[in-house]
């Protein structure tokens, strides 16, 4: 291992090959090709190609978490553990022996008023196979007005892993005995320290699982899980708005080594409606009557929001912009119901022709109006 191991230093993204801006999809891709190239099985007997295979799985391990990417990006912005402040002098063998100085064991769980940096460390370099929880996965969806409104399901699809069918999650081929990784020991973590600190991390040559199969299962390349697409039905609440957070416990991404699973964070955006806008609880709607329909007076049919129709009295002489309020028919929530209120606009028509002007003259001239 190496003795001037710097966090910040480690460049994940020069490793697998990848800009800084790489989307998800070029950071998998870049993964697989390398990951292909440099495994253990195509390269028996090279020290160098299981070496980089290592990094590799390391780099992929933190940028392939959306949330552990981007506080890995903030501590590389910062500059964080590098140059005269970090780590620096003796280190500890992978075994726990020590090689120099004594060590105390760090934990980066302390560091909990930098902004989440403590919890990045302790998950991607911490304390153990399964005591960094996983991170949630956040997912923004679309919602119709109604469904919004009165609540109902809408379907989600997330791309998570979940344990290979080939190997039952272990990462071995079939008939392929498994040992003890002599890179950790068997512990699962393996020890890294400078000047008088020590820091864990996930072992990356078993990846926290204490065991090496003589040979890797050919569908996940030993990383004993597989990327699916997960195909969720998510409860809609009544009177929901934009914004509206709904958590689903252990719904996101599977643990690595087998702790509980993360959570999946839906944020609901509410699609714009044609005919319905919403204020607070109540529903406001426009409809277009003719303008004889206003002189006079008329009956219209005013669609709800549970998909009925009520019959709202129009009275003579109604201007256009007038609000009429149909009680009970809003937003429910709490057992509480709003209001729809219905706003009238007067449509005239566009063309008349010279005999219908003149009857438009004659009712004016009737009527006292001006034209």
């Amino acid at each position: 291992m190496r003795n001037n191991w710097m966090v910040a230093s480690k460049n994940y993204y020069q490793t697998l090959g990848v800009s800084a801006s790489a989307t998800a999809d070029e950071i998998k891709k870049a993964y697989r090709q390398l990951a292909k190239k440099y495994h253990p099985d195509a390269n028996p007997d090279n020290s160098q190609a299981a070496e980089r295979f290592k990094e590799i799985s390391e780099a992929y391990s933190v940028l392939s978490n959306a949330e552990q990417r981007k506080k890995y990006d903030m501590m590389r912005k910062l500059g964080a553990f590098t140059g005269s402040g970090g780590f620096g002098g003796a280190t500890r063998s992978p075994g726990g022996a020590e090689t120099g100085t004594r060590y105390e064991e760090f934990d980066f769980g302390n560091l909990g008023g930098f902004g989440g940096i403590g919890d990045f460390f302790s998950s991607v370099f911490g304390k153990g196979k399964k005591s960094a929880p996983v991170e949630p996965i956040e997912k923004v969806v679309e919602i119709p007005f109604e469904t919004a409104v009165l609540g109902g399901k809408v379907g989600v699809t997330i791309g998570v892993s979940e344990a290979c069918p080939a190997c039952g999650g272990s990462g071995a081929a079939p008939g392929a005995k498994i040992s003890q990784c002599g890179e950790c020991s068997g512990r699962g973590t393996v020890s890294f320290g400078q000047g008088s600190f020590a820091v864990n991390r996930p072992c990356p040559a078993c990846r926290g699982r204490g065991a090496i199969p003589t040979s890797f299962c050919p569908r996940c390349v030993g990383r004993g899980e597989v990327d699916i697409n997960k195909r969720l039905n998510v409860t809609v609440p009544t009177a929901t708005r934009s914004g509206t957070k709904v958590r689903l416990k252990g719904q996101g991404q599977r643990h690595p080594t087998g702790g509980a699973s993360g959570d999946l964070l839906v944020t609901f955006q509410v699609k714009p409606d044609r005919f319905f806008q919403r204020d607070g609880m109540d529903l406001i709607c426009t409809v277009p009557i003719n303008f004889v329909q206003a002189m006079l007076g008329t009956k219209v049919k005013v669609r709800t929001i549970d998909g009925k129709k009520v019959i709202l009295r129009i009275p003579p002489g109604t201007q256009s912009g007038k609000r009429f309020r149909i009680k009970g028919l809003g937003v429910e929530k709490n057992g509480k119901r709003g209001d729809q209120f219905v706003e009238v606009t007067i449509e005239v028509p566009e063309k008349v022709d010279e005999s219908q002007q003149q009857v438009l003259k004659d009712l004016a001239g009737s009527l006292g109006l001006k034209y």
